[in-house]
């Protein structure tokens, strides 16, 4: 009996929406924030984190064995690496609040994390929409919608750290912590603008 086929677009979206659950969960994080629960909350990430994990083992497992796939073997290996990378950052960004005992979020992080939780959701609508890449006429506005949120997110991580830098230079340690929080921020909506860009490159390839 033949191996059934394995859907790699399908794979992709359920990526795309664990990271979304996970940006999700990170937004409550911030939005209902007490230092009290969040090693509890990052147990919880981690767990899907993990669920994540298994969906790109499993995408590199079926490349691995089959012969033919929809588009080129490499760009199914970099969209699934892609996809799996958001998901570890957004973790990173709850471990360091922890590592750092942070217990005041700046008014700049909240808006930072909603602009990580758009940026997975337009993502998302990407990767629901990237099967049908060959006739979509939404997929270009899609992709823009990704790239504007990662545009947002640059302005308000310049701003951010200036303002560390401007108003808190009598607490070092804040800055510190604050600077690095900001960059892991800004660093998982640079990884979804990423992963549409090189979405963005596949549908020009086999166009």
């Amino acid at each position: 009996m033949p191996r059934q086929k394995f859907d790699y677009f399908n794979a992709f979206g359920r990526q795309a929406q664990l990271a979304c659950e996970v940006a999700g969960m990170l937004h409550e994080v911030f939005r209902d924030f007490t230092p009290e629960p969040v090693l509890g909350q990052l147990k919880q990430m981690h767990e899907l984190e993990n669920a994540a994990d298994d969906v790109n083992h499993e995408i590199l497992k079926h490349l691995a064995m089959d012969f033919i796939t929809p588009i080129d073997r490499e760009d199914i290996a970099n969209i699934a690496h892609l996809l799996d990378n958001i998901i570890d950052y957004i973790e990173d960004v709850c471990q360091r609040l922890y590592i750092f005992n942070v217990t005041y979020l700046p008014r700049d992080a909240i808006e930072m994390v909603v602009l990580i939780e758009k940026s997975c959701d337009a993502l998302n609508a990407v990767l629901k929409d990237f099967r049908n890449f060959k006739r979509s006429k939404t997929l270009n506005q899609l992709l823009i919608n990704v790239n504007d949120y990662e545009e947002e997110a640059d302005r308000l991580f310049i701003g951010a750290v200036r303002d560390l830098y401007v108003n808190h230079t009598d607490d070092p340690l804040y800055v510190l912590a604050w600077n690095n929080l900001y960059s892991r921020m800004e660093k998982c909506v640079d990884a979804c603008e990423s992963a549409a860009a090189v979405i963005g490159t596949i549908i020009l390839k086999n166009s």
